[in-house]
Order: structure tokens, then C-alpha cells, then sequence
């Protein structure tokens, strides 16, 4: 079977790299030059545990191709996948300019029956809006041509996404037609022989289950933070609280760890687009504004406690606050909706040096730092505040006051408490993750605080 995936971002490049594995002959297409001809040198622009291996590989068995145009690739191939970017609009809601630039192509070029499927994350209707750009195209060459667009909405998480895709808990897909269906069901079969796990909807039913998914994974992660704060205050453990309410089986145990606040690429993207789509239908989602609300404040929590530790925020000027981890989770680079870089800026507000390491993501902060901080170099003194970029963990720590500790990075699990201790110029860990047992850390001789205890 031969397809195109466009867009060559995390979920194109990942689900096209992972379909030439299962044998199907895959064409990669973006409208970056500088990152086709870098992909096909075999360089890969996102980091993602063991995808370069599998790129090269599939390249080296000629599975997976990558090129910049899609018209040359519609005579060979089924389906398209439409995998690009749908960030969120100043409203909000999702941008889909880049999906229906991709249905116009598509109904520009093609000579003969093609599905387009839409694997991005796109609000419900955006199928008819693909479908009209499709039909307008087609009528603009005075042609008849017959397609079906679908929906195939994503679930892959950052850091296993290779794992996701080839064993999914399931796969969503939203036709309209039996032969979509068909077409559809010969390219996931193989994939599943002993578990076909595909549930086939209704395109809008398809559209709005990525959402949903996301949306509940978002509230019980804003909930448990909601209860942790409580915990503090009434005196209450949330770990000993999380397992309470985590052995009932109506709950269960997942995403119930209170944290720092969620970010990446999704959760706050997918939250604020089904609110959006929500209001345009007249209808108000109270507990997802309520969840934006609880996650946005949790962003701020470190630096609050960190703040009653020194005594009052005038009292962080000039004081060096080292920080562990800024990807918005571990084993990926991604920093969007990072609580990294809110505990950056109101760390630099208040005047703190800031050494900072994480093991994959420096450079990616380097990258989103650089422009602000250099605009602000410009019109200030040399003594305005600074960002350190460490080597390794511990000399993140030199002559530090405080550790925030932001990503729970495995290599931050079990550090030498007493490395840690001649390093730091005072003893004081907030545990942004919960990691680390509060008797072993208070035995090194640290004061530990953490969320929720």
C-alpha cells in the first residue's frame, strides 16, 4: 500500500515513520525545504527515543521518502494523511488554515479516487469544511473525480510515542463511506492481527473523541492539584489521598499525581479549542474553563512556596535558584506550555539567577529565551538577571539557594543528596513532581517541600 503523510512535525513524522515499519510505502511531504533535505540526510528535526534509528532504517530499505511536493506523489498513493500543525488561534480555537491549504492541494492534483485523512487534531466540522475546499477545487478544473475524507485522530504521548502507535490502546476512525471504511481497514488490519482494535465512527463522533480524551486526562490533572492544594492547607497527605481514591475501580489510578502543572502540545491546545467550539455553539463548558483555570495558577505554585521560604519575593533579587528539568514532561525537547518557562519568567521578574539543566531540552529553551532576554540586555544594565545554561545536574547547583525540581527526569530519581548538599549554598528542595521521600531528603539535612504534603 503506498500513502502520503503532510506534515513532517511530531505526529506526521512519527505515524509515517512507524507505518514504513509495518511495511506499508510511505511518502513524507512538507513545504520546508531546509527540513526535507535535512530528513533526507537523515538528520531529525524533534527528539523522540528511538525515532532516528527507525528513520534511517526505513530510508535504507526504501519504505520512506520525503519530499516537498505533494502533486507528484497523488498518481501512487490511496490516501493522504493531513498531519499538520493546528495551533490555537488569539481566540483560542484552532487555526486550520494549514489543513484546508493541504484539502485545497489535494483537490487540485488528484486524477483519481483518493481518501484524505485528517490525523491532526481539528474541532468537530472541520471534516465538511475539508470536503467543501476539496469539491471547490474540483469544480474549479470542471471535474468529476470521487474522494472520501475521514478522521484519524492521534494518541500519541511525548517520549513513547513509537510504542503508542504500534501497540494502541486503540484506533479511532471517523468514514463516511464503505469504501473509506475498506481502505481504512486494509491498512490497520496488519498492524493488529491479534487484536483489531479500530473503532469506526461517525466523522463529527471521531472529531470530537480526541478532544474529549484529552480534555478528561486535563480535569483530573487540574482536580488532583485542586485537592492537593487543599491538602496543605487542612494538613492532609495527597499521596496517601491519590492511592485512597485511586484503589476505587470506577477511578482508578491514572493521571491522579499531583504536579507543577500539565503542558505541551496538546493539553492546553485541545482544552481551549473545545471551549471555543462550545461557545460558537452557545454553550458553556464550566468545568474546562474551571480546569484552565486551576492549571494556570499551579504554573505559579513553586514559585510561591519558594517565595514563603525566602521570606517574601524581595528577598529572591540576587539569589541564585537552580532548576531541574524544562521539557513540560520527560524524554522529549518540548517546552510549549512549559511551567518551565513560567517559573523563568517570574524567577527573572524577581531579579534571581537562574542555572538551569535539563538532558535534552537546553537548547530548545536557549531557542525560546534568547530573543527576550537579549531585548532586555540591550536596554538594561549588565546586572540584570541571568540564565545559566549547565553542563550536568550538579553544577546546576553551585551556590544555589533553592532547587525547584520542574521534570522527573529519571536521572534526577536518585541523586546524591550529599554532592547535592556541598553544592548548594542553602538547603532548601521543592519537589515539583513529587519524587523524592520526604524522611530520606530531611535525613540529607535538606528542608523539602513539596506539592500536597
Amino acid at each position: 500500500m503506498n500513502i502520503a503523510i503532510v506534515g513532517t512535525g511530531y505526529v506526521g513524522l512519527v505515524s509515517g515513520t512507524c507505518f514504513a515499519e509495518m511495511g506499508v510505502n510511505v511518502t513524507c511531504v512538507d513545504v520546508n525545504q531546509a527540513k526535507i533535505e535535512s530528513l533526507q540526510k537523515g538528520q531529525i528535526p524533534i527528539y523522540e527515543p528511538g525515532l532516528d534509528e527507525m528513520v534511517l532504517r526505513n530510508q535504507r530499505e526504501g519504505r520512506l521518502h520525503f519530499t516537498t511536493d505533494l502533486a507528484s506523489v497523488l498518481d501512487d498513493v490511496e490516501m493522504v494523511f493531513s498531519a499538520v500543525g493546528t495551533p490555537p488561534d488569539e481566540d483560542g480555537s484552532a487555526d486550520l488554515q494549514y489543513v484546508l491549504a493541504v484539502a485545497r492541494t489535494f483537490g487540485q492534483n488528484i486524477k483519481k479516487y483518493t481518501v484524505l485523512v485528517t490525523k491532526s487534531t481539528v474541532p468537530v466540522g472541520t471534516a465538511q469544511k475539508v470536503k467543501a475546499a476539496i469539491q471547490e477545487e474540483l469544480d474549479k478544473r470542471g471535474v468529476q473525480i470521487p474522494f472520501d475524507v475521514a478522521s484519524n485522530p492521534e494518541f500519541l504521548k511525548e517520549g513513547s510515542a513509537i510504542a503508542d502507535f504500534m501497540k494502541p490502546d486503540r484506533v479511532v476512525v471517523g468514514v463516511e463511506t464503505e469504501q473509506a471504511k475498506e481502505i481504512m481497514t486494509r491498512l490497520y488490519r496488519p498492524m493488529m492481527l491479534n487484536n483489531f482494535r479500530v473503532i469506526f465512527t461517525d466523522i463529527p463522533s471521531a472529531e470530537m473523541i480526541k478532544y474529549a480524551a484529552n480534555s478528561m486526562l486535563a480535569t483530573r490533572i487540574s482536580f488532583m492539584n485542586d485537592i492537593a492544594n487543599l491538602c496543605e492547607l487542612v494538613g492532609a497527605d495527597v499521596n496517601m489521598v491519590r492511592k485512597g481514591i485511586g484503589s476505587d475501580s470506577r477511578i482508578g489510578s491514572k493521571f491522579l499525581y499531583p504536579g507543577c502543572g500539565y503542558g505541551g502540545s496538546c493539553f492546553p491546545k485541545d482544552v481551549k479549542a473545545l471551549i471555543k467550539t462550545a461557545e460558537k455553539n452557545g454553550y458553556k463548558m464550566g468545568v474546562l474553563k474551571a480546569v484552565e483555570e486551576v492549571n494556570e495558577y499551579q504554573k505559579t505554585v513553586l514559585f510561591n512556596k519558594l517565595c514563603k521560604h525566602m521570606g517574601g519575593v524581595e528577598n529572591i533579587k540576587g539569589k541564585t535558584i537552580a532548576m531541574w528539568g524544562l521539557a513540560f514532561k520527560p524524554e522529549t525537547d518540548d517546552m510549549r506550555e512549559a511551567t518551565a518557562l513560567v517559573l523563568i519568567d517570574l524567577l527573572l521578574k524577581a531579579g534571581a539567577n537562574i542555572r538551569v539543566y535539563d538532558p535534552v531540552a537546553m537548547e530548545e529553551c536557549k531557542r525560546r529565551m534568547s530573543v527576550a532576554r537579549h531585548s532586555e540586555r540591550s536596554e538594561e544594565s549588565s546586572d540584570v538577571p541571568a540564565i545559566t545554561y549547565c553542563n550536568d545536574m550538579y553544577e546546576a547547583l553551585l551556590d544555589a539557594e533553592a532547587l525547584l525540581l520542574v521534570t522527573e527526569w529519571k536521572q534526577f530519581r536518585m541523586p546524591s543528596f550529599a554532592v547535592m548538599r556541598k553544592a548548594m549554598k542553602n538547603a532548601l528542595i521543592i519537589d515539583g513532581r513529587n519524587i523524592y521521600d520526604a524522611k530520606e531528603v530531611g535525613e540529607a539535612g535538606f528542608v523539602y517541600d513539596a506539592i500536597g504534603c
